[in-house]
């Protein structure tokens, strides 16, 4: 059994091997422009304390200045903190730029078990792949994390003194962003099985109570623990199952003989 996985384990460590070289040289690339990274990172956090008229009680009269004056204001409790956000905010930069990379390495992998007029779908996968993941980071981005933010930091705030911490905000924010965009990935997921006959509409409708179930979970696990968050990402995966359906009624439909 072994030798028959053999050549496909060693397919994948050469696929494995070729993205992660793609994510390194990402990682290197953007490592010398961190500083301008965690600024854009931190700019929903800026733009909800210094909008929402946070009180220097609430923040801090040194802190709120800072913030509020682009310096960022994100402070550390370990010597090596700054460093360690430094590689990681790196390390996510560079593995969005090398997402068409990633994505065309997966089908090199998997294009061996598929028929000759399946595989003429690798570019148009890459493409909408690729762009559907940088959709979800771009809507999580600009629509759901400043909605979440201006929720939770405002939470309380005539009782609590909300001091940005550097590792749990990234932290929350990598988290976030990434659960977004892989999740714009099931259109394209679906789209691939539906072409391939794997799965018709009909498929995807008998597994949708389970599909709202686990989506609702996901999304308790990934975000905050605040309903209004959690609703957010719940909404916006509901609409892409539903868009999935669709999907797969217009490229696979289901008919009777299937059965």
């Amino acid at each position: 059994m072994f030798e028959e996985l053999k050549p496909h384990l060693i397919e994948l460590r050469k696929r494995l091997m070729r993205a992660s070289l793609a994510v390194l040289i990402g990682l290197l690339s953007a490592f010398a422009f961190w500083e301008y990274i965690m600024l854009w990172i931190i700019e929903p956090l800026t733009f909800t304390v210094c909008s929402g008229g946070m009180s220097a009680q609430t923040l801090g009269e040194a802190d709120i200045s800072n913030i509020c004056g682009g310096k960022g204001a994100m402070i550390t409790t370990n010597v090596v903190e700054g460093l360690f956000t430094s590689f990681k905010i790196s390390f996510f930069a560079g593995l969005i730029a090398a997402m068409p990379i990633i994505f065309w390495q997966l089908w090199l992998f998997i294009a061996p078990g598929l028929y000759d007029h399946e595989k003429k779908y690798v570019l148009p996968f890459v493409f909408f792949a690729t762009l559907m993941f940088a959709a979800g980071f771009l809507f999580c981005y600009y629509i759901v994390l400043p909605m979440s933010l201006n929720f939770a930091v405002h939470f309380g705030k005539g009782i609590f003194v909300y001091i940005p911490k550097t590792t749990e905000y990234i932290d929350f924010f990598l988290k976030f962003s990434l659960a977004f965009s892989l999740s714009f990935e099931l259109p394209v997921i679906t789209l691939f099985l539906a072409k391939i006959n794997f799965i018709t509409d009909k498929t995807l409708k008998n597994f949708f109570r389970y599909a709202v179930v686990l989506i609702f979970i996901f999304a308790a696990i990934i975000t905050p623990p605040d309903v209004i968050s959690q609703i957010l990402m719940a909404i916006p995966l509901l609409l892409l199952y539903g868009l999935s359906i669709l999907i797969a009624r217009l490229v696979n439909p289901y008919k009777e003989e299937d059965n």
